[in-house]
């Protein structure tokens, strides 16, 4: 292996250690292996980065972003809250309930997990403490909440993975599913037992009546319709699933009228909203496939394909090894950018131990979903505790259950394929 790789791949993490943007960081580190290197073309690298974000698939990532904007600017939110109180609102832990089912049917509209986790510690945050819920709970249950959104289609993460390993989308959109609700039952489980065990009770009575749940029902139909629109259309060959990001920026102004709450200053804010948001998301993904391409070059996949089949010859303890492996690399790097630098490297020895690849594709988007919670550079965890005011000691305390709950999931997803692929076994 050239020692250039490895200063690069030694400045990457020092870079990330001392808290420079990610794309900084990538940048950096790419950087130093073509200075070092004088008969390569530095326009290599420049090429390398345009190319990166001008893949087809890639488009669908601001069209999903922007139709996510538009959603939080029609009143979706409230009524999917009113919709899903009504039918938890009075058991035990309700309003905790209530947050993990919210997040994940905003899950299928939004697509970002940091926006969800931002718009549930402003909403849902003050409620659940007015019913006795501790700051710090609260907290943690909205950060590790938002974790469903990049499983639930149609989340950006599926979209980077499918076009990286070249698996198809509106398979990895059906596959998220089986983890979402997985996932979401977990935490509403685990919310319960701890609400039980506190006493974390509303001390007022939410009208739970059939006819407040038709009424709410009727108010969050149209929206919950978005996720089923968009798969049904990708499966029956209506759109491909960057059109589907288009269709769902159509349906997201629909709502708008239809619901009057959304505004000609509305659609202007969220544009602008859009475009810092993807082009954040396409900048790291440039900055990325430079870096990725430095790896290609040196057969880095090619070495660690070898380096498994001569010493870990087993799919077990590769999944194993996967799982470890990529836990610690989301502590450090930012999902989206760590997944356009590993994918290229992991999905083949995935292939070569016969590991189907939409199984693997959601044990991966998993792993770094997992990984924006925790410290020291959990991007869920920050965002949280920075609108809720939690100190991030009390956070990771209150935190370990979740984290315990969390990676028997994993471990799930990991050994029992059916979670992921059963239901595109069903569709395909």
């Amino acid at each position: 292996m050239d020692s250039t790789v490895v200063l690069s791949a030694f400045l990457l993490l020092l870079f990330l250690f001392m808290k420079l943007p990610v794309f900084i960081a990538i940048l950096g580190a790419t950087a130093t292996y073509f200075i070092s290197h004088d008969s390569i073309n530095s326009v290599i690298f420049a090429q390398r980065i345009i190319a990166g974000t001008q893949s087809i698939p890639l488009l669908a990532i601001p069209f999903f972003v922007c139709a996510g904007v538009f959603m939080n600017y029609t009143g979706v939110t409230k009524r999917i809250i009113e919709f899903c109180e009504s039918i938890v609102g009075n058991i035990v832990g309700g309003i905790g309930h209530v947050t993990v089912l919210v997040a994940t049917l905003m899950g299928g509209l939004s697509g970002s997990n940091l926006a969800d986790a931002a718009m549930e510690a402003k909403m849902l945050v003050p409620q659940m403490e007015k019913r006795g819920f501790s700051n710090a709970f609260a907290s943690v249950l909205v950060a590790t909440s938002a974790i469903i959104t990049p499983l639930i289609p149609p989340g950006i993460a599926m979209i980077i993975y499918g076009s990286i390993a070249n698996v198809s989308i509106g398979k990895l959109f059906i596959a998220g599913i089986g983890p979402g609700v997985m996932l979401c039952v977990a935490l509403m489980l685990l919310v319960g037992y701890v609400s039980y065990k506190r006493g974390y009770r509303s001390p007022v009575k939410v009208d739970t009546s059939g006819k407040r749940v038709w009424q709410t029902f009727k108010g969050a139909f149209l929206p919950l319709c978005l996720p089923i629109i968009i798969i049904g259309g990708i499966r029956i060959g209506a759109f491909t699933p960057t059109e589907a990001g288009s269709v769902a920026i159509v349906y997201s102004l629909f709502l708008g009228v239809i619901y009057h709450e959304m505004t000609i200053k509305n659609v202007i804010t969220g544009l602008k909203e859009t475009v810092l948001t993807a082009s954040a998301i396409m900048v790291i993904i440039g900055a990325a496939s430079a870096f990725a391409w430095v790896l290609t070059k040196e057969k880095i996949p090619q070495a660690c394909t070898e380096l498994f089949v001569d010493y870990l010859n087993s799919a077990v303890i590769f999944l194993l090894f996967v799982n470890v492996f990529l836990l610690f690399i989301g502590m450090f790097i930012e999902g989206n950018a760590a997944m356009i630098i590993l994918v290229p490297l992991l999905a083949p020895l995935a292939k070569h131990f016969g590991i189907d690849e939409i199984q693997f594709a959601m044990v991966v988007i998993f792993n770094f979903a997992l990984g924006a919670l925790s410290p020291p550079m959990g991007t869920l965890m920050f965002v949280t505790c920075s609108i809720t005011k939690c100190k991030m000691a009390t956070f990771i305390r209150e935190a370990v259950p979740f984290y315990v709950l969390l990676i028997g999931c994993l471990l799930l997803l990991t050994f029992v394929p059916f979670v992921s692929t059963g239901l595109v076994s069903l569709f395909y």
